[in-house]
């Protein structure tokens, strides 16, 4: 029987086992994480802000393997022999036939131990939830959000409804080390975001970074320092180190290369955010969609590979991306239009609840968003 072994179950590792379990095949397919659960991220601001309940965001990885018919095994891989097609994990070593590795990101604090043991992250479920708990015992005065990117923007409008809706008094900061927010997005979007961040009385410093966090006390280039403060760390990501070990080609992120059909060699794939794909000569963006499709495209291409059949090249279908702020000015270009306002707030969430898993998170997920979004 051919072994398939899946490093990861999130939107990319999932898609594959799925894909793979419904091809017929008869195929061991065994997927690894070292989490439970797999987190639905792209909605972990909308915790703070909108009050969704972080327990429909998280979805047993069991669950889902046993209705789709893989087998889970709840361990974290340590390293990995792309020649001898060896996985050796924290209890057990894994031979295969077939590896796809779609073990996401993590947090990236370049080599900064200091920023690391003070500040709070998000980049799970189990994240968000510390946040929140945080934010309630009411003990900050200024609220320091370490980046500029999507996650950065959506975290400082949730910091900023979350504390409107509380009646609470709080700075939020966003620093960020570029010389503008948001990185390669369009002029016309990094406008709006900055005209509304300002309508929300967030404060954002470009060109600038955090030096050094002492107890409460932050301090910031340019002599910048603000005391009673809470450190949220979002400015980058990175892939996991085991990854990083590999001698391969990578970009800054650890990212793997990979060819047109998302191969690393002949029995090793890569999909989501472990896999550095080049498409029209510029690198593809982390997005869900391309974790999802780039899973679907793995499996295809592993059922040819075991046929003998010519693969699949990947050619990612980019329906756009979306900034979701809290206040429901949004802003983003789905299809080639560019869009402001309420209306790409609801396609967002349209599409957060179509991608999430089980009725129980989905039913839940609308029940918050009508309560607390759309009727106040």
């Amino acid at each position: 029987m051919i072994k398939i072994l899946i490093i990861g179950g999130g939107f990319g590792g999932l898609s594959a086992a799925s894909q793979l379990c419904k091809s017929g095949l008869d195929f061991d397919i065994i997927l690894i994480d070292k989490k439970e659960s797999t987190g639905f991220l792209p909605m972990l601001p909308d915790c703070i802000g909108r009050g969704i309940n972080p327990e429909f965001l998280a979805y047993k990885i069991e669950d889902i393997s046993r209705k789709a018919g893989f087998k889970f095994i709840r361990d974290e891989v340590v390293s990995m022999d792309l020649d001898k097609r060896h996985v050796l994990t924290k209890t057990q070593f894994l031979d295969y036939d077939y590896l796809v590795i779609a073990s996401g990101s993590e947090t990236n604090f370049y080599g900064n131990e200091n920023i690391k043991q003070n500040a709070l992250t998000l980049d799970s479920v189990d994240d968000a939830k510390k946040i929140i708990s945080t934010l309630r015992q009411n003990e900050f005065d200024n609220f320091i959000i370490g980046g500029g990117g999507y996650t950065g923007i959506e975290l400082a409008t949730n910091l900023r409804v979350y504390l409107d809706k509380v009646q609470r008094n709080g700075k939020i900061i966003i620093v960020e080390r570029a010389p503008a927010i948001l990185g390669p997005l369009p002029c016309w979007m990094k406008n709006y975001v900055a005209i509304n961040l300002g309508d929300l009385n967030v404060e954002v410093y470009v060109n600038s970074t955090i030096e050094k966090i002492e107890g409460r006390n932050a301090n910031l280039s340019g002599g910048r320092s603000f005391n009673n403060a809470l450190l949220i760390w979002v400015a980058g990501v990175k892939t996991a180190g085991f990854i990083q070990n590999l001698k391969l080609e990578e970009n800054p992120q650890g990212r793997i290369k990979v060819d047109e059909y998302l191969r690393i060699n002949d029995h090793c794939f890569a999909v989501g955010d472990a896999a550095f794909f080049a498409y029209n000569e510029s690198p593809l963006r982390m997005a869900v969609q391309f974790a999802i499709t780039q899973g679907e495209c793995v499996a295809l291409n592993i059922m040819r590979s075991i046929k003998g059949r010519k693969l699949k090249k990947f050619i990612p279908g980019d329906l756009g991306y979306i900034i979701p702020m809290a206040n429901n000015k949004s802003c983003g270009v789905v299809f080639g239009l560019n869009l402001k306002g309420f209306f790409p707030t609801v396609l967002h969430f349209i599409m957060c609840i179509y991608r999430s898993y089980g009725l129980k998170n989905k039913l839940g997920i609308i029940r918050d968003l009508k309560k607390r979004t759309f009727t106040e």
